[in-house]
């Protein structure tokens, strides 16, 4: 049984992350007690199917014991070791030599963090680093994408383009810059793929043009943008802004967080795009949420500017906990995992995934069902004509996402009425159809809030 003791201790010292903290005091902490597979329960003995694998990161399940001993090992033979000081430790020059065979192009240059949002705030720092050594300090200007997440860090918060990570914090910076998302669903061009690219295009070149070409250092996308409500761009729409970086000498990173690892069926969503970005972040996946860890993969040209640039002073960035070799021994084995039959299971799953929640399309609440492998999304509108969101009376996220939680499953709900789904790539056909049945099931009592009945009246 959880103890009040425990909740009043969670109440009184414990901060939340993006959190209201005098809402989370009233409510109170509910604790996780112990998972395996895609199953989590909590302390008060109820189950449920994780649909949101965590945070997006536990793409190989809960429970794996090979992860655990791969961890267990390296914590008895070599806890810790620094990456300074030319020092080193076995798994992590292992997991660097694997991490790049496998990505795409010559991102063959890996360097490690704890996790998403540091990995983009090293990105920054190497970016301004490799724009000084070309001779080029105005190159310092960086572009992002409305509805994009780059983490919750100071400068990371300004590349991300969501309103609760900007109130109050000071940012963006002058210096951070957005263009319009490729949201099909709700894009001022409409939905065609091939318009809705050619806008993407013109916007990035307009704000190029805007902040000057000789200005503009870098440009950040995610192949499909998570935290901003699962907005999957059109095939083809990565590529098209890929090449006009190319055209613009603006250096295209790839944000992979979430993505990466088996998340949209491949090891990395850029080779299913067919692009080489010249940086890469990812992070979650990684490790499945065993671990922190987050890297940083270089393309050949970015590595060899920075180091001819240094020559032999040492180039000033670094973490305490960088290529932790407990970490990296998880990264490890989760990357064993993976290609031993996660990947595969997790393209099975993905499609299964997809062809449920599209049969909730009929839905007098569904407007838009979209997706790419484990990773998807539900739009909920109470008029579907006219893509009205559900009202901020009915307090969509936090009912929706009780109602799913009591149903037995768990879910992301975003805004007025999105819901989120990134399962682990463990799942069984039978826990992706319960996935969905509970879906149905939150969606037919969401149906009957009496807030929702007055607005669709």
């Amino acid at each position: 049984m959880l103890s009040n003791s425990l909740i009043e201790l969670d109440r009184a010292h414990l901060v939340h992350p993006v959190a209201s903290y005098r809402g989370h005091e009233r409510a109170g902490v509910r604790v996780l007690k112990s998972a395996t597979g895609a199953t989590v329960t909590d302390a008060t003995g109820h189950q449920m199917i994780d649909g949101f694998a965590g945070l997006w990161c536990v793409n190989a399940g809960y429970g794996q014991e090979s992860i655990v001993e791969a961890a267990t090992r390296q914590l008895r033979e070599l806890p810790y070791a620094t990456g300074y000081f030319g020092l080193g430790s076995e798994p992590a020059i292992r997991l660097a030599a694997e991490l790049a065979e496998r990505a795409p192009g010559d991102l063959n240059h890996v360097y490690f963090t704890l996790g998403g949002s540091d990995a983009v705030d090293s990105t920054i720092r190497f970016i301004h680093y490799y724009q000084n050594a070309r001779g080029r300090p105005q190159k310092n200007q960086f572009i992002s994408i409305e509805q994009g997440y780059h983490g919750s860090s100071t400068v990371g918060a300004g590349l991300t383009a969501l309103p609760a990570f900007h109130a109050g914090f000071g940012v963006p910076l002058d210096w951070q810059h957005k263009i319009p998302s490729h949201y099909a669903y709700r894009n001022p061009v409409g939905n065609d793929p091939q318009a809705i690219i050619a806008a993407s295009v013109a916007a990035l070149r307009n704000k190029v043009e805007e902040l000057g070409r000789d200005r503009v250092a870098a440009f950040y996308a995610e192949p499909i943008q998570g935290s901003g409500g699962v907005l999957v761009p059109p095939p083809g729409w990565m590529k098209a802004m890929r090449d006009l970086c190319s055209e613009l000498d603006i250096l295209f990173v790839a944000d992979e967080v979430i993505t990466g690892f088996g998340r949209t069926g491949p090891l990395f969503a850029c080779s299913e795009d067919d692009i080489v970005p010249d940086l890469m972040t990812t992070a979650k996946g990684l490790t499945s949420g065993y671990a922190p860890m987050g890297a940083v993969f270089i393309s050949d040209h970015v590595y060899d500017t920075i180091a001819d640039g240094a020559g032999e002073s040492a180039v000033g960035h670094g973490y305490t906990y960088s290529a932790h070799p407990v970490s990296a021994a998880v990264g490890l084995e989760v990357l064993r995992l993976y290609e031993g039959g996660l990947l595969d299971n997790g393209r099975k799953a993905g499609a299964r995934l997809m062809s449920g929640l599209e049969s909730l399309a009929d839905h007098p609440l569904v407007g838009d069902v979209r997706g790419r492998g484990m990773l998807a999304a539900i739009e909920l509108v109470i008029d579907k004509q006219r893509k009205t969101p559900l009202p901020p009376a009915a307090n969509p996220s936090p009912r929706i996402f009780d109602r799913a939680w009591d149903n037995g499953l768990i879910i992301r709900a975003f805004g007025n009425g999105v819901l989120g789904y990134a399962p682990p790539l463990c799942c069984t056909e039978a826990e992706i159809d319960a996935i969905v049945e509970r879906t149905r099931m939150t969606l037919d009592q969401t149906l009957e809030d009496p807030d929702v009945r007055a607005a669709m009246t």
